[in-house]
């Protein structure tokens, strides 16, 4: 007898390009069919068919504090209650900027959008704007959304689908976009030298989550501060995975290097669509209406997504982080003992609550390293944990995301889930 959630992905075929709504979903890299979600609470999710899993993925990065979290849900009943959109200023625009600005030091302004992808756009048009320059060097495996110049070389999806990086977008949009490998300086420096006085901007995650977890060497990310500032160019972190994830102030926070403009999404939105990008005054003064660089979005600052927002920063005190840390520190470790029992290759690569598990090396730097490892087991681990009522990111390249919800006994459970899993995939 086919499941509920074998028909819904055939009449989503049907409809839907690959039967979804974002690629990854499709199950492409570990193979076999989606399952179809009916609903989340805590650290579960729960499928169409009844079945309950713990919950990794936690909607790829927004639910810091599991789903469903009690003031999160208040937040937006109250909010729903006053109508779902305005197109005009509102209260809850300005709170959530009020205390992103208060928590991230180097944002003294910054402008909401709906999407990280969008955020992005907006910073690299800004970052133009400001120098007067249209080079941008991004780094290889790092995921910057899908806007045209932004998909060359992206990781995430695109490596896990195995597409050609960007088709559809023509040799222009992608002509300015220059590569660089993760975490090797040099190469920065000698792509920047080749650029000369047209590099408008460095983008970087500074902790790559896209190619899996991958943190920056010692040194790297204060090298792309100080080569950026040398140049006349900009340095932009994309945050929209990190921040608020690794600290109060994001990953910024954590390895003390401050960029020009830092682009935001997921956990500002508590699990609603949203993105923003701030930075230093006379950069944003330049933000229509203020200045000449235009932008706008009808949905921007979104009542309810703002509330969301709102409501999940006021949780996330310094408990919150301890909790998130200590469980995530017990989960890696608790992998890493069974990867060691079971006489397998590989490593879990972690920065807060965010880690990955790459099978057949002993670390990862950059994303050819990423690309080595070994997927085929991984896909193999993925479904037998799936079997165990583990839902972990259906990609080797995707970052697993712990939140307060998932307690000691949930990390007990997963570990061992984890052990019978990998003597699985060893037979």
């Amino acid at each position: 007898m086919n499941s509920k959630s074998e028909s819904l992905f055939r009449e989503a075929q049907s409809l839907l390009p690959g039967g979804v709504n974002s690629p990854v979903r499709a199950f492409r890299g570990v193979g076999g069919d989606p399952l179809f979600i009916d609903r989340a609470q805590g650290c579960y999710l729960y499928d169409v068919d009844g079945r309950r899993y713990i919950d990794y993925i936690g909607s790829w990065g927004p639910m810091v504090l599991g789903h469903g979290h009690d003031a999160v849900l208040a937040a937006i009943s109250d909010a729903v209650s006053r109508g779902v959109s305005y197109g005009a200023p509102s209260a809850p625009e300005v709170k959530l900027a009020r205390e992103v600005v208060n928590r991230v030091p180097s944002i003294d302004k910054i402008r909401f959008v709906n999407s990280g992808t969008e955020a992005v756009m907006s910073a690299v048009r800004l970052a133009r704007a400001a120098t007067g320059r249209n080079k941008i060097i991004k780094f290889s495996g790092c995921y910057h959304g899908h806007a045209d110049s932004m998909l060359v070389s992206a990781g995430s999806g695109v490596a896990t689908m195995g597409l050609p990086d960007s088709p559809g977008v023509t040799e222009g949009a992608a002509a300015d976009t220059l590569i660089a490998p993760y975490n090797d300086l040099d190469a920065v420096r000698q792509i920047a030298a080749d650029a000369g006085d047209g590099l408008a901007a460095i983008i970087v995650e500074p902790v790559a989550g896209n190619m899996g977890v991958v943190c920056p060497v010692d040194g790297f990310l204060q090298g792309l501060r100080d080569l950026a500032t040398g140049c006349g160019a900009l340095l932009i972190f994309d945050e929209v995975m990190t921040g608020f994830r690794l600290s109060r102030s994001g990953a910024q926070g954590v390895y003390d290097v401050t960029p020009d403009l830092t682009t935001l999404g997921k956990i500002i939105g508590g699990g609603l669509p949203v993105g923003a990008y701030g930075g230093r005054a006379d950069l944003m003064e330049m933000v229509a209406p203020q200045g000449p660089v235009y932008q706008a979005g009808t949905l921007s600052g979104n009542p309810l997504a703002m509330a969301a927002g709102l409501a999940t920063l006021l949780q996330l005190n310094d408990g919150a982080y301890e909790r998130l840390e200590n469980n995530s520190r017990r989960l890696q470790e608790g992998i890493v003992t069974s990867l060691s029992t079971h006489g397998i290759r590989g490593t879990v690569q972690r920065a807060g609550s965010m880690l990955t598990l790459f099978f057949g090396r002993e670390s990862v730097r950059d994303f050819e390293e990423s690309k080595a490892c070994d997927r085929e087991r991984f896909a193999k681990f993925f479904h037998a944990m799936l079997k165990r009522g583990v839902h972990l990111p259906p990609s080797s390249m995707e970052a697993w995301f712990v939140s307060t919800a998932h307690d000691d006994q949930v990390i007990d459970e997963t570990i061992a889930a984890v052990g019978e899993s990998l003597k699985e995939c060893a037979q």
